[in-house]
């Protein structure tokens, strides 16, 4: 069975050519021809299964043979902002696994003991796009630039918030013990989880965002490094929701 190839194009039904990274991939790499089936994703919720018409040096057309609505695969918003390591590679890394575990939004803090101060975005979105398309997922995860931890604390959320931190003082809980609790809407509940630098939050900032209505919370008895504590933040958060999920159809029956 010959593999299914997927590409990205933004408002794929509205386009007849692959844009031009896509369209070299394609043609360059794939080496695909005309009446080749290829699948397009738009990053909107929906798959077109697709056929080629045109395979140049670069340019790629194709026409849509059939749209394929797709279906969330977890409820509500989940939101990772984590502060940057100064090694870009683990950033990239962080990122794409995230995306592989399913999140809606990554956000990057600049803390009071953050490593990294400036951050360029064109790099990340191309690893959000090949991990989108590697694991098949229909909605883009959009990335948000640099920003002030306080301003960021400013900005009105909805469900449930949690910032992650080392402090002892602090009283802590365990995030997935956290997530399992009953929540305002537990059939779409939005989740938001801030992650530090590898010097932590200070401890004003961990004030400063229980006092914004964050809930303080541990990520188990480990002591992580930043791009292994976002994707554990993130991976508990797809869990819990499985886990809800299968629970709420086992009461059910």
């Amino acid at each position: 069975m010959k593999e299914a190839r997927y590409f990205y194009v933004p408002q794929a039904d509205a386009e007849t050519e692959l844009p031009a990274e896509e369209a070299q991939h394609a043609v360059r790499v794939l080496r695909l021809k005309e009446g080749d089936e290829i699948f397009l994703m738009d990053g909107d919720g929906s798959f077109y299964r697709a056929e080629v018409t045109l395979a140049a040096a670069r340019h790629c057309g194709y026409a849509i043979r059939e749209h394929l609505p797709q279906s969330r695969q977890w409820t509500g918003h989940v939101h990772l902002a984590v502060a940057p390591t100064k090694m870009i590679d683990r950033v990239e890394w962080m990122l794409e696994k995230v995306v592989e575990a399913g999140v809606d939004r990554v956000s990057f803090l600049d803390c009071q003991f953050s490593e990294r101060r400036v951050l360029k975005t064109e790099r990340l979105e191309k690893i959000a796009v090949a991990a989108m398309k590697q694991s098949r997922k229909a909605w883009k995860t959009q990335l948000s630039g640099l920003q002030q931890f306080s301003q960021f604390l400013q900005e009105q959320r909805q469900g449930r918030r949690f910032i992650a931190h080392c402090y002892d003082e602090i009283p802590r809980s365990y995030l997935f013990d956290e997530l399992l609790k009953p929540g305002t809407d537990d059939k779409g509940e939005d989740i938001t989880v801030l992650v530090g630098p590898e010097g932590d939050f200070s401890i004003d900032e961990v004030r400063q965002a229980l006092k914004a209505g964050y809930v303080s919370v541990h990520l188990g008895r480990s002591r992580l490094r930043t791009e292994t504590a976002g994707l554990a933040a993130v991976m508990m958060t797809q869990i819990s929701k499985e886990y809800k999920l299968i629970n709420d159809k086992n009461q059910k029956v």
